[in-house]
């Protein structure tokens, strides 16, 4: 199983207390959960990094600019993050600098501990074929109007190379206020594509919310870090409470007709 597969199905399943460094022995067990939450950052700070992980943050996404003199501080970033927890899932957005990745780039990505990197869709198609083992790569997925738009997003099928996608919907802050047919214009892109989806989420969020992203089929949420290691902490552990929440809600709700929950493994 893949690391990014793993860290889909761990959210779903009970954990244990308990791990490595001063912060992973600090972790509260976990619940079953609907999706998996991801902390994204735009600059590196091993501080609110420890807070995030602390928090129970599954996953991290990084921004990079491309450039080899910006990967120190990654480093130091995801050391922190691993030291704190080594099942926890460190990956980069990569904004820029494509004609300067080749094979060697991605196999130093992987030494330096990341397990997955994330292209938009202007990236050079050729990054798809740089496959290396271990580093798993992402494609970012926008929203665009049009009902063919759907049948193209298919396409994404013939790169077998993909381990799971990134919905950058630019979601309404009122999201529980999105209409049926709205929903359905999103859903159909998210499942045009047909691999796991990792859904953008730019604000924070409540019962109402989190009901209505998961008909979306998401498999993990990523929030983005704030300002401080405490707001970060808490956010984290409201989106975590969040989606325990909705997961056994549902699940109760299934089972008291004979079915089994509806959110995707």
């Amino acid at each position: 199983m893949s690391k990014l597969q793993e860290m889909f199905a761990q959210a779903r399943r009970a954990q244990g207390g308990g791990g490595i460094g001063f912060v992973g022995k600090n972790r509260m067990p976990g619940k079953p959960r609907a999706a998996a939450v991801v902390v994204a950052f735009t600059t590196p700070d091993e501080a609110i990094v420890e807070s995030a992980i602390k928090a129970g943050a599954d996953g991290l996404l990084f921004n990079w600019d491309g450039k080899e003199s910006s990967l120190e501080a990654l480093h130091k970033a995801i050391d922190a993050a691993q030291t704190g927890d080594e099942k926890v899932i460190c990956g980069l957005n990569i904004l820029d600098g494509w004609e300067e990745i080749e094979r060697e780039t991605f196999e130093h990505l992987k030494e330096l501990h990341v397990n997955y990197v994330v292209l938009p869709f202007d990236a050079p198609a050729r990054l798809l074929a740089l496959q290396v083992k271990d580093l798993e790569l992402v494609v970012s997925v926008p929203m665009q109007k049009g009902e063919m738009y759907p049948i193209f997003m298919r396409n994404l099928t013939a790169f077998e190379g993909l381990a799971a996608v990134r919905l950058d919907f630019n979601l309404p802050d009122a999201i529980s206020a999105l209409s049926i047919e709205e929903v359905l214009r999103y859903r159909a892109v998210r499942d045009a594509v047909r691999f796991p989806a990792m859904l953008n989420v730019e604000s924070s969020i409540d019962e109402a919310d989190a009901y209505t992203l998961l008909t979306l089929g998401a498999q993990a949420l990523i929030i983005t870090a704030l300002k401080s290691g405490e707001k970060t902490k808490q956010y984290v552990k409201q989106m975590r409470e969040l989606m325990e929440q909705v997961y056994h809600e549902e699940k109760d709700s299934k089972e008291s007709f004979g079915l089994t929950p509806s959110v995707r493994g």
